[in-house]
């Protein structure tokens, strides 16, 4: 099972960057699509963006395309999310997932119960 651990999250203000990393242990990293999530307090966990295994291919949430980037190193098995120009509504809990597949097909990228490790989660606060 691959182990993945995400940091870079922080407190920031509106309109703010922050770039997100999420390391991945274990071979078997380059070989699926990743995606990121993120869970506000009361909230259902939400899809955020996703990337298959060649990087090739991205895929945003509507509220964050245009100004997030997903993006990947095989090489470092790390997947990165460049977050710009945050707004509150932004804060959450990030998480990172590895996909079951190598490649999307339809909307399946929204789903988590298509990705089957997580990592532990970083917090990012955007003050107003």
């Amino acid at each position: 099972q691959v182990q993945l651990v995400e940091s870079g999250g922080g407190l920031v203000q509106a309109g703010g960057s922050l770039r997100l990393s999420c390391a991945a242990s274990g071979r078997t990293f380059s070989s699926y699509a990743m995606g990121w999530f993120r869970q506000a307090p009361g909230k259902e966990r939400e899809f955020v963006a996703a990337i298959n295994w060649r990087g090739d291919s991205t895929y945003y949430a509507d509220s964050v395309k245009g100004r997030f980037t997903i993006s990947r190193d095989n090489a470092k098995s790390t997947v990165y999310l460049q977050m710009n120009s945050l707004k509150p509504e932004d804060t959450a809990v990030y998480y990172c997932a590895k996909s079951t597949v190598r490649y999307y097909s339809g909307s399946s990228y929204r789903t988590t119960k298509n990705y089957d490790s997580w990592g532990q989660g970083t917090q990012v606060t955007v003050s107003s």
